[in-house]
């Protein structure tokens, strides 16, 4: 994708994982307040067609095509993923507490898989820094979401504390959250996702959601999952969302599932993300589709790198995309060139809105 892929990713890549990704977010930090930067950004990149926009529980979405959690942790450039063409930005994973995360080297990357392989662990500034940070944030035409999580050091029978207490900090400052308990990274974060523990955390969130809210339109909560959740467990998961109130399911988080890996990285501790994902997730949201309300919202990530790959998800039932690891390998271009493709493809299938794209084929991926 042009100037990235042709010059500064080789480069990169020259790099440890890890800084390569740290370089480009501390150089477009200060660069997003130059004169003409961000406009220029746009031009470049951003593709703008009002058959991609749609909305949701009060919110405008210019495309369906957002930025997934890990990007950006610490929300320090989402004006330039804005202006790049990214429907909706979500930042995170917060905690509480500041975290510096598991030790490194925990980055590590598969170009010919187009996939990596991380064991972070949530390391972020912690609720107050972010938060300074989305205070700044307030006038935005587009949607942005945080993903909160636990700190490491919290036992997990006090997990919900940790999260209510990211809630009600962020409340003002977020279009939406996102309760992350699929994280492998974290030790037994995965466990919150059994339903006991889930219904008593997301039933806790959304108590809490009502108070804070007051009279107004609530501030959506979605939960993230993992893509290694068996069918019994995906179901476990929708009749606790469904039953507390949660607004929709982001599926998916990266995988522990070593058969997705070459046998060289089998070694590497952590999730894997990118390409060898996105079968299961497509799957995991198919499935469901089938298995939640009609209103209930899904975000399809986990591998998409493609206008394909994109309408693919949409398709199988997904309200909006993610994307992040294919970022690495494609640079920002990627939110236009998925864009762009879906409106081609739209104008050939005679689809006039990206709406009518949403589960039209959710039963051929659910087998």
């Amino acid at each position: 994708m042009g100037l990235y892929t042709a010059a500064l990713a080789p480069m990169l890549r020259l790099l440890d994982p890890e800084a390569s990704h740290a370089l480009p977010l501390s150089t477009l930090g200060p660069l997003q307040g130059a004169p003409g930067f961000l406009a220029t950004t746009r031009r470049l990149y951003a593709c703008r067609d009002p058959r991609l926009a749609f909305a949701w529980r009060g919110l405008a979405f210019p495309n369906p095509v957002g930025l997934a959690a890990g990007a950006d942790k610490n929300a320090r450039v989402v004006p330039f993923f804005h202006a790049a063409g990214a429907g909706f930005v979500e930042v995170g994973t917060v905690t509480p507490l500041p975290q510096g995360g598991n030790p490194k080297p925990r980055v590590f990357r598969l170009p010919r898989e187009r996939a990596m392989v991380n064991r972070l662990g949530f390391p972020n500034d912690g609720l107050d820094r972010v938060a300074a940070r989305l205070e700044r944030l307030r006038q935005r035409s587009t949607p942005l979401g945080v993903n909160i999580g636990k700190n490491a050091a919290t036992p997990l029978d006090r997990a919900g504390e940790d999260y209510l207490a990211c809630l009600e900090r962020l409340y003002p400052l977020a279009d939406y959250f996102t309760v992350n308990v699929s994280s492998p990274n974290t030790l037994g974060l995965t466990s919150l996702q059994a339903k006991p523990a889930l219904a008593s955390l997301v039933g806790a969130l959304v108590e809490r959601r009502k108070v804070l809210a007051a009279n107004a339109l609530p501030t959506p909560l979605l939960v993230k999952i993992s893509p290694d959740l068996t069918d019994d467990e995906l179901n476990d998961v929708a009749d606790a969302c469904v039953t507390a109130g949660i607004d929709g399911l982001i599926a998916t988080n990266t995988s522990t599932d070593l058969s997705l890996r070459p046998e060289s990285a089998r070694e590497w501790q952590g999730g894997l993300s990118g390409k060898p994902l996105f079968a299961k997730s497509l799957r995991t949201v198919a499935y469901l589709r089938r298995r939640v309300p009609k209103d209930f919202f899904l975000v399809g990530v986990g591998g998409i790198s493609s206008a394909d790959d994109a309408w693919a998800m949409l398709a199988a039932g997904a309200n909006t995309v993610q994307v992040y690891t294919a970022l690495v390998y494609e640079g920002p271009g990627l939110f236009g060139a998925i864009n762009r493709g879906l409106v081609r493809r739209m104008e050939r299938e005679g689809v006039k809105s990206v709406s009518e794209i949403v589960a039209s084929e959710s039963a051929s991926h659910a087998a």
